[in-house]
């Protein structure tokens, strides 16, 4: 290479050489969807350029499986299934944002906390609500979905207008096995409490066929039942509502307790996801859930 009279290499090879190197070392200054992406601190996500996220892949419309990559589905690690559901949606947003590739691996609930402080994976996509004694085992990012909680009973029947707990007063009510919709029922004056069920979808069967008058679940949860089943009316009782924390209803992603750098990185992302942004991706997994075909 000839070099100019000072002996120094020629203006346009050092603009050149410096321009190179600025994008070897920030590749990314903006993602898919046109914002700035986010420097990602996180040693171990950043150098493999992998966000490893783990759900159940079975809890529409947050996350469920599928046999192809129909609606924008992703592979399940390890598998030759798909996950889609908002939480795959939001997790492909913020991979997105932070320049990595995305990895879905489907793991028990039980098992996504042990799964994220064993390293098995980087973060929980899971509509997993922060409560205080997970805390003690995660940290929790800003809250990705807020899910009130309501009732579902038949359209038909006769609490179909009712507007506060007390107008539910002496139903039988259900929820599902292991949430907080379950504790939430107490608050029903005089209610005839069952025995949990297993999914949303027993749930429903569980009001359509008379079993029950009622079922407690999460606002995303029961719009999911309204798409599927016309028989079923989501109930957000204006006039007198269930009482609770944000704990209660405030879903974060977990990261393993200590790494500040990958959970800043998520915040960060997540601050370019608008409430609007949210509503819209909720409603596009509520459209393309699969409890209509008995899933």
């Amino acid at each position: 290479m000839k070099k100019n009279e000072s002996g120094s290499f020629p203006h346009r090879w050092f603009i050149f050489v410096l321009v190179l190197t600025l994008l070897i070392a920030f590749p990314c200054t903006a993602n898919a969807e046109g914002e700035p992406a986010i420097t990602l601190s996180d040693g171990a996500v950043r150098e493999a350029g992998i966000l490893r996220v783990g759900m159940e892949c079975a809890y529409a419309p947050y996350n469920w499986t599928q046999s192809d990559d129909s609606n924008g589905a992703v592979p399940i690690a390890g598998s030759n299934e798909y996950a889609n559901g908002y939480d795959v949606m939001m997790a492909k947003r913020l991979a997105d944002a932070l320049g990595c590739e995305l990895e879905i691996y489907k793991i028990k609930w039980d098992g996504l906390i042990m799964a994220v402080n064993s390293n098995k994976i980087d973060a929980v996509v899971a509509g997993m609500s922060t409560t205080e004694n997970r805390k003690l085992s995660v940290d929790f990012t800003d809250v990705y979905y807020k899910a009130d909680i309501v009732c579902l009973v038949r359209a038909d029947g006769e609490y179909a207008s009712a507007a506060s707990l007390e107008d539910l007063r002496g139903v039988s009510a259900t929820a599902q096995l292991n949430t907080i919709w379950y504790d939430m029922i107490d608050q029903i004056p005089e209610v005839d409490k069952q025995p949990a069920l297993d999914t949303l979808a027993t749930m429903i069967v569980a009001v359509t066929s008379g079993k029950v008058d009622a079922v407690v679940c999460d606002i995303p949860s029961a719009m999911a039942a309204e798409t599927a089943n016309s028989a079923v009316k989501m109930l957000t009782l204006p006039d007198g509502p269930f009482l609770t924390a944000p704990e209660d209803t405030d879903c974060g992603i977990a990261v393993k307790k200590g790494n500040a750098a990958l959970l800043d990185g998520l915040n960060a992302a997540l601050a370019q996801i608008s409430e609007e942004e949210r509503a819209q991706i909720m409603q596009a997994a509520i459209d393309t859930q699969p409890l209509s075909q008995g899933a």
